[in-house]
């Protein structure tokens, strides 16, 4: 069994009680009889606890926690935490429909992302978010003449790349110098000094990003206190810094990581930042999403071999793509509970045509049959955003737990949403 605790902090609220798994107040396989398999479950506490959490630790700094909407971008969930304070950091153009649609004021939406488009570009400027997050000269001067053109002024912060390893997976590593994201320190102090031929576009931010699922607080550290010297530079020539956007970053717990609290990643980096004036952003995603949910799925068949023994599962790759494309671990657990099953070690795999279509491999549980419905827990960031429609399999439903009561919050696609708007030849 996973972890229960998180630092004397509770993790989630997917719990056992009398051998049945619940969500908040309901039992998962009231849900399911519903919903039918393979369903993502959420929970509206956890979600919104993760956020309170973070609130908490920083109130002394009065930061914008922009949630990152692509962890988990169902309206339901950011609804529910822009109702709690949240702003969205937003990396497309339908991420900020998504934002609008949620009604999170412009003034507290945050624009990322190494290739945004001019449509993009024109659509924030008119939502009047707050600032763009640059990450290139080209886009600095695509977002400068689209404002001029629109006769507008807008709020750029550039983001620079520290080189600073996270020691996290190389795919969610984006603060080295090998990596496309962010500018390095010599060039953005170029684009600072001649800040001035971009009269449209304000360039007034520093934003740092250096990584996902990073559980110790020193990296981190040793990124800020780079950008500080950098800001001291600055201002000692003259250039007014009014925000400074930390990224996100902070880990979750999926098996046995020993991630920091948001307590004591306040602990530890707010004394960087005493006395300072601008405002400090942060964009959480994982932190608040990953434990929120799960993904329940059913046995269809368990099948042995020689060498294996396989528990085939009814969710596949294209639902949850996180084991196949990082090697995630994710813990499993039954629905329900039986007392007397002998434990057997498994690969519990996906109906999806590859080899890399796996959840969990030599994984020992509890023994299994066709028809027991599992949970892939801590599937609340990453899941559904990355779902496909591999195979031509219809995406999963998502649900939606607050307290005693469910709701399906998207529905189950069907084949005729496969081909809506194809045409035969």
């Amino acid at each position: 069994m996973p972890r229960t605790d998180f630092h004397e902090e509770k993790m989630h609220d997917f719990y056992f009680k009398k051998g049945e798994l619940y969500c908040e107040g309901i039992r998962v396989s009231k849900i399911l009889r519903k919903t039918g398999t393979p369903a993502y479950i959420y929970s509206h506490k956890t979600f919104t606890e993760h956020l309170a959490k973070l609130q908490k630790a920083f109130r002394a700094a009065k930061p914008l926690i922009c949630y990152s909407v692509k962890a988990n971008s169902s309206l339901a969930v950011l609804r529910a935490l822009v109702k709690k304070g949240a702003g969205l950091d937003i990396v497309s153009g339908g991420e900020l429909f998504r934002a609008r649609k949620v009604k999170c004021l412009g003034k507290k939406i945050v624009y990322a992302g190494v290739g945004k488009t001019a449509q993009e570009i024109r659509d924030a400027i008119k939502a009047r978010i707050l600032l763009f997050n640059v990450e290139s000269i080209p886009e600095l001067e695509q977002i400068n003449a689209i404002a001029g053109k629109m006769r507008k002024k807008v709020n750029v912060s550039l983001r620079i790349n520290p080189n600073v390893d996270p020691h996290t997976h190389e795919y969610i590593t984006t603060g080295k110098a090998e990596t496309k994201f962010g500018i390095d320190f010599e060039k953005a102090r170029e684009i600072f000094m001649d800040a001035k031929r971009f009269s449209n576009a304000l360039v007034c931010g520093v934003h740092v990003h250096i990584g996902s699922q990073i559980e110790s607080g020193d990296p981190f550290v040793e990124a800020f206190g780079k950008i500080l010297e950098f800001i001291d530079e600055l201002e000692a020539g003259g250039i007014k810094i009014k925000f400074l956007n930390l990224g996100g970053g902070l880990g979750a717990i999926y098996g046995d990581e020993n991630p920091q609290t948001a307590e004591e990643f306040a602990k530890k980096i707010l004394p960087i930042f005493r006395k300072r004036k601008f405002q400090l952003i942060f964009e959480p995603g994982r932190f608040i999403a990953a434990n929120s949910g799960i993904l329940a799925t059913r046995v269809i068949y368990v099948k042995e071999t020689d060498v294996k023994k396989f528990a085939i599962v009814d969710a596949g790759m294209n639902d949850f793509i996180r084991p196949a494309f990082y090697g995630a671990f994710h813990h499993i657990w039954p629905v329900v509970k039986n007392a007397s099953a002998q434990s057997w070690v498994y690969d519990v795999v996906g109906p999806i045509c590859e080899s890399g279509d796996f959840f969990a491999k030599d994984r020992e549980l509890p023994e299994m049959k066709a028809g027991d419905p599992l949970a892939i827990m801590t599937t609340g960031a990453y899941g559904f955003t990355m779902a496909s429609n591999y195979n031509s399999r219809p995406r999963a439903c998502e649900v939606m737990v607050k307290g005693g009561t469910f709701k399906v919050i998207r529905k189950r696609e069907t084949y005729q949403d496969l081909v809506r708007g194809e045409k035969t030849a």
